[in-house]
């Protein structure tokens, strides 16, 4: 299937809208490509590299006439933005979005839509710690997984829609209700942003000259905590309801860890390494000796994962992606 728009329009022009916009513009799926975002400078910016076929400040101006709107602003900022701009869009548009967070989304987007527009949550597991347009690639969809999120009620025209725009930009589909989707991400996404941020604070109480003997080992761990403090706290209070378990349950795992240590029970802590290593192996089955670690990869099919004619004929297909 096709997933040809007239307009495409990206309201945040950042790294995952910016390289969105430049692969759609890149691979021909609209015949024009409007971005918008809050600094003019890095507008004329991704103008200039092809990013773009027109860019605006206003969204509003931006989004006027598209068949297809991508929202990729901060979530919390989302609701506020589409009410804004959705009396402004083409008959039957639809929508989707990047954001980490669906359940919020999918509670409020829909209703803020003109009757004949449709809403589709989608989520590229991709991108970097650091941010912005001038860091977009229009490879950057390539190879990597893409969550779509369609509620019960969503057009199964639009869903395939949408999902025939993330196969066209390389990427691999995975479908999951929204709040499973918000529960799973809270596991392999936001918890291990919320631990390394945490750790980056209790390095104030680390010697001082510490950084002068750290290796790759305490860069691999501490890389995701350079990413944007504002960006992060927004995220992690809109999906706060799926973060309470996964947290807590690493807390409990952590405190018992320092238990065994202080009583000097090198034997179980071992085993409960072992434990760690085991189910992270469990997860992450690809994940050999030395090897990739399978992030980004499609996870398993599950029971959570929605069904319906849009995707019950691509079973197989989602299943070998």
């Amino acid at each position: 299937m096709s997933p040809g728009f007239e307009r495409l329009a990206v309201l945040g022009l950042g790294l995952l809208g910016g390289s969105l916009a430049w692969a759609v513009r890149e691979r021909g799926l609209a015949r024009e490509v409007v971005g918008s975002g809050r600094r003019r400078e890095a507008l004329e910016g991704a103008l200039r590299r092809g990013i773009a076929d027109r860019v605006e400040v206003d969204p509003g101006r931006a989004a006027a006439g598209a068949d297809l709107l991508v929202l990729a602003t901060p979530v919390e900022a989302m609701a506020e933005l589409l009410q804004r701009v959705a009396p402004l869009l083409a008959p039957g548009a639809l929508v989707t979005d990047v954001g980490s967070v669906k359940g919020v989304l999918a509670e409020t987007l829909p209703g803020l839509l003109p009757a004949g527009a449709c809403y589709v949550g989608s989520h590229p597991m991709a991108g970097g710690h650091r941010g912005g347009v001038d860091r977009a690639r229009p490879d950057l969809f390539e190879g990597a997984t893409c969550v779509v999120t369609p509620g019960p009620d969503t057009d199964p025209r639009a869903q395939a829609r949408i999902e025939a725009l993330w196969r066209a930009l390389g990427a691999r589909l995975v479908l999951r209700a929204p709040a499973a989707h918000d529960l799973e991400v809270a596991w392999v996404s936001h918890v291990p942003h919320a631990l390394a941020f945490a750790f980056g604070r209790a390095l104030a109480s680390a010697p001082p000259r510490s950084g002068e003997v750290a290796g790759p080992g305490f860069r691999d761990f501490t890389r995701i905590a350079r990413s944007d403090p504002e960006l992060w706290s927004g995220i992690l209070d809109a999906n706060r309801k799926a973060l309470a378990e996964p947290l807590a349950r690493v807390g409990q795992k952590l405190a018992e860890l320092v238990r065994v240590l202080e009583a000097g029970d090198a034997r179980t802590a071992a085993r409960l390494l072992a434990e760690g290593r085991a189910a992270l192996e469990r997860m992450l089955p690809e994940a050999g000796e030395g090897g990739q670690t399978g992030v980004g990869r499609p996870p398993r099919r599950t029971e959570q994962e929605p069904s319906g004619p849009a995707t019950a004929a691509r079973k197989g297909e989602r299943s070998s992606a």
